[in-house]
């Protein structure tokens, strides 16, 4: 089944006033003192294998850590709004089908893991671990309200003894700020007055996921963890050491809030870097993919990065954005980053600009023509749409009157995603089907695709992702880098 976004079924966040009338007592940082008798119970638990972890949200970072923290000992229970992820869980079928079925299976068959609905479990969790969605908003602000709706519903079973991290990315103090306070004030009236760091405890670990990636999973990424004081920082770590190899403990929840938005903000802004490069070098006949090949056979001081069709996946189109709203709230402004935002946001513009001068070169006109976008997903082999270019590139297209297609192997249909619902279905990748096209846009360099049959077929192609490399010399005039 396709994957779907975590949903809320309410939008909820505290003003500024009501967190106010929110009373919230945090241990100073770092303390000296002895732990309190709640801090050595819920260590021993974890040491023991006896505490039960709570995940809330079974997307692509939440599901793989579960199984993570389940191989290491601990009874895990997955919480989600989604029911078919559920009863996909029950039926042993992963409804992420990059991470493969036996996954699910072995979470399915375990007497220590349930899947459910039932957010009132909450309360048997001696650990919660949120991993939900953190969009933008209609005009490119953070929405909170996944996070915000979360915290909702695990303080109404908040109770002493419980440890709760965000994952999900966001801007600094977010967790002591935003999520602590919602939690609070919607707990039972005996849990008011809890102490974060004597009987309660809060700490923030990004998510690292990369789908698709071989060399890397879950269990072998080095987890960050920051907690509001002390305590919570150390409980966090045990708990992530259960599943994970390295796990490395930084001062508080900010530095690994922040930590996360640097790691995805420094990508975002070396890939705008040679998108930037890749128009200017192309109006001088220079092919960019080679000069990026050639630059980096420098051994030091250079990292390659590679231009595309625009950005996608949950982390570098939307992070960038929650820390330049965020520094507008401290009065500062974050030129190089919004810089970085507009020339990758324009890409998909440029790409299209360029699939319209080579069908003008082919005597053809975008309006009318046939143009068959290949690759739905935001990366090469997954399933995953979040946020992806090709999206852009459809409605684009089909705004300036072209009659278009998709094929994708890995997605049968369009799912609706936060800005388009496109209602279309896969076609097969065919030698009929090509060579009914007067254009194969490449936006995503699937492995499963036949390149040598879209080379011999295809009047024109339109290449964002350098998959055709191997047919320059076969394609001719026929081929536009792009």
């Amino acid at each position: 089944m396709t994957q779907t976004a975590t949903t809320a079924t309410t939008s909820t966040r505290l003003n500024s006033s009501n967190r106010a009338k929110t009373k919230i007592r945090v241990t100073p940082k770092r303390t000296a003192a002895a732990s309190t008798s709640t801090h050595t119970d819920l260590a021993a638990k974890i040491e023991e294998n006896s505490a039960t972890i709570g995940v809330i949200g079974l997307g692509y970072v939440g599901l793989p850590l579960a199984h993570a923290l389940h191989r290491g000992g601990l009874a895990a229970i997955g919480f989600d709004v989604d029911q078919r992820k559920i009863d996909a869980i029950a039926a042993k079928e992963n409804y992420l089908r990059h991470l493969g079925d036996d996954m699910v299976i072995d979470l399915a068959d375990s007497d220590r893991f349930e899947a459910t609905s039932d957010f009132e479990k909450l309360g048997e969790c001696d650990v919660i671990i949120i991993a939900v969605p953190t969009p933008l908003g209609r005009h490119q602000e953070p929405d909170l309200s996944y996070i915000t709706d979360t915290a909702e519903r695990i303080g109404r079973t908040l109770r002493a003894g419980q440890l709760v991290i965000l994952e999900s990315t966001t801007y600094p103090r977010t967790t002591r700020d935003e999520m602590l306070p919602v939690m609070m004030a919607n707990a039972p009236a005996a849990a008011k007055n809890l102490v974060v760091g004597e009987d309660l405890f809060v700490a923030f670990s990004p998510e690292r996921e990369d789908p698709g990636r071989k060399d890397h999973s879950t269990s072998s990424i080095p987890k960050l963890v920051g907690g509001l004081e002390a305590n919570s920082t150390s409980l966090a770590a045990a708990v992530y050491r259960k599943g994970i190899a390295e796990v490395v403990e930084v001062g508080s929840a900010e530095i690994a809030e922040s930590a996360k938005l640097l790691e995805n903000i420094f990508r975002a802004v070396n890939i705008a870097l040679v998108n930037e490069m890749k128009t200017v070098l192309t109006e001088m006949d220079i092919d960019v993919w080679e000069v990026v090949r050639a630059a980096s056979t420098k051994p030091f001081g250079f990292m390659p990065f590679y231009p595309g069709p625009g950005l996608g996946g949950h982390c570098i189109p939307i992070d960038p954005f929650y820390l330049t709203w965020k520094a507008k709230e401290v009065g500062c402004t974050t030129r190089f980053i919004e810089l970085a935002g507009q020339v990758n946001t324009a890409m998909p513009e440029y790409v299209i600009d360029r699939c319209a001068a080579a069908l003008n070169e082919h005597s053809k006109p975008i309006k009318g023509s046939k143009i068959l976008v290949l690759g739905l997903a935001y990366k090469p082999d997954v399933d995953d749409t979040r946020e992806s270019p090709s999206f852009e590139l459809i409605k684009i297209l089909e705004d300036r009157g072209a009659l278009v297609e998709y094929s994708d192997p890995h997605i049968a249909e369009t799912p609706r995603v936060r800005k388009h619902d496109l209602r279309m279905k896969s076609i097969e990748l065919t030698p009929a089907n090509i060579k009914d096209f007067d254009c194969v846009l490449v936006a995503t360099n699937h492995a499963a695709f036949d390149y040598a049959t879209i080379a011999a077929n295809a009047r024109l192609v339109v290449d964002t992702r350098d998959a055709m490399r191997e047919f320059h010399d076969e394609l001719g005039d026929r081929l536009v880098l792009a």
